[in-house]
């Protein structure tokens, strides 16, 4: 059974579905089910509400632990700038060779006790756990969750390893001097070639033999700003934190050869000791939802799981922010960002009918009766985009052209509308008016827009389904085409046609 007559046949077994009690819907095909999103929180976003009582005595604290402590850091970091100053004397920014002899053996001791130092006079209480591997045990060592721009923490344990860094970071006055001494792997958000060119960096210093110190890997949040969080835990009497050291994995075999095996089961154990889930939600993602909020949409919007969406559905970055535009232009007006079966015909310049319900029965793949921004991506890929091709396109054209003179007119496609909606009273022409730059349609002004809104193209194909009695699908490659010489259609059934099932 190929998709759209799989997902076909899921809306058919709710008559009207789309709106309101979940519970008469089927349960969800396994497709559905691989594309639904795991119940976490935003793993972008550190949400931290104090209640009245903590803000008093943040403020009655900070009174006197801000300034004190102000100037302790400041002193500490003043301290420490001259011995990174010498460490990194003469390098050139983006190191080639890591600092060796008299430099690092007089300023890596005095820095890691300056860092000790540092994090003490800001009120931490730092307890550690397990055993510290070596560079010739663990060359690389990963450190999660980043939730807060204190995880120099754990890297002040560790004995100051490198690490992945912004380019903007080391133009910092003091703070960059004090990175550079680290030796970190610069990467540039805005140089398409930056993921690529810091894994080839990783990965030589990993095998450098122990020549170069640990790298240390990190990711990135949205929060309170540095300043705020300074401010916040200045005013606390002390901070508590714990740093877990696990034992070292090596990768087995078969995670040689598939290194994205060892990276899953490391991230796996990673997540286990920390009570916490596993997502796939890549750095796009981050991007998607900053952009989701210009477009006055909830961050959460953007959250998909880019990486595992578009390598499934074959997308692309730019082709994901598209849509995420076209959604914002329907969702931006509801309640909370999602769409709604009104809202989703108000789009359509459409009634709620029969059919519409169906289409957004398929479209919200969690039987929620809403929208969110990624079903509305899959359904899009998954539902519409294959109703699209050139040949499903010349169908649905001549379906509607009912005199067969190459154009379709007001009244031609009023009456297949109404057929395929079943509304007799159907007014459709602010939908003609937008396809339409006369009276009538032409086959290029029809192609056109139904390739710029795949959400028409399973409507415009409705009437085809209501003859043929079944969802259309092509022709295996080298096979004939039907001939469709009339509006009055009626396909020879293709049995062994090929699956547009995608691999999940």
């Amino acid at each position: 059974m190929s998709r759209c007559a799989e997902a076909a046949a899921v809306a058919a077994t709710v008559p009207g579905a789309g709106v309101g009690n979940a519970g008469l819907r089927p349960p969800m095909v396994p497709r559905q089910a691989s594309f639904f999103p795991p119940p976490v929180p935003n793993p972008f976003v550190q949400q931290t509400r104090m209640g009245a009582a903590r803000r008093i005595q943040s403020f009655f604290l900070g009174i006197i632990l801000v300034p004190v402590r102000a100037l302790l850091l400041a002193f500490v970091l003043l301290l420490a700038w001259p011995f990174a100053a010498i460490s990194t004397m003469c390098c050139p920014e983006k190191l080639t060779h890591p600092i060796t002899g008299w430099r690092r053996k007089i300023a890596q001791p005095v820095l890691k006790l300056l860092g000790r130092a540092m994090f003490f006079s800001m009120g931490f209480a730092v307890r550690v756990k397990g055993k510290i591997a070596s560079p010739a045990e663990a060359p690389i060592f990963v450190v999660a969750p980043h939730s807060t721009f204190f995880d120099g923490i754990a890297c002040v344990v560790a004995g100051l390893p490198s690490m992945v860094s912004r380019n903007e970071n080391v133009q910092v006055p003091l703070i960059g001097t004090l990175l550079r001494a680290l030796q970190p792997v610069l990467v540039s958000r805005v140089d398409p070639d930056s993921r690529k060119n810091t894994i080839n960096e990783i990965i030589r210093r990993a095998t450098s033999g122990g020549v170069w110190p640990q790298d240390t890997v990190t990711w990135t949040w949205q929060g309170y700003t540095f300043i705020q969080l300074c401010v916040l835990t200045f005013c606390q009497p002390f901070t508590r934190v714990e740093v877990e050291f696990m034992p070292v994995q090596a990768p087995n075999d078969e995670e040689k050869r598939d290194p994205v095996l060892f990276a899953g089961r490391v991230r796996t154990l990673m997540a286990e000791a920390l009570d916490i889930p596993v997502t796939d939600h890549t750095y796009e993602d981050c991007r998607l939802m900053i952009s989701a909020g210009q477009l006055t949409l909830p961050m959460e919007a953007g959250l998909v799981e880019f990486t595992k969406i578009s390598r499934k559905l074959k997308l692309d970055w730019d082709g994901i922010r598209k849509h995420l535009d076209e959604y914002a232009a329907i969702a931006s007006s509801s309640k909370g960002g999602r769409i709604g079966i009104e809202e989703f015909a108000e789009y359509l310049k459409l009634p709620v009918s029969d059919v519409l319900r169906q289409l957004f029965t398929l479209f919200d793949r969690n039987h929620d009766g809403s929208i969110d921004f990624r079903e509305y991506v899959i359904g899009l890929a998954v539902l519409c985009n294959p109703a699209n091709t050139e040949e499903i396109i010349q169908v649905a054209f001549k379906l509607f052209d009912l005199d067969e003179d190459g154009y379709i007119t007001e009244d031609e496609f009023s009456t297949i509308l109404q057929a395929s909606l079943g509304v007799p009273d159907l007014d459709v022409s602010g939908l003609f008016k937008e396809i339409a730059q006369g009276d009538s349609i032409s086959y290029e002004e029809f192609k056109s827009f139904a390739l710029k809104h795949p959400e028409y193209a399973r409507i415009f194909t409705t009437y085809l389904d209501l003859q043929a009695g079944y969802v259309f699908s092509l022709p295996e490659q080298g096979q004939a085409a039907p001939s469709i010489t009339s509006n009055k259609v009626s396909p020879e059934n293709h049995n062994g046609g090929p699956s547009d099932k995608k691999d999940d």
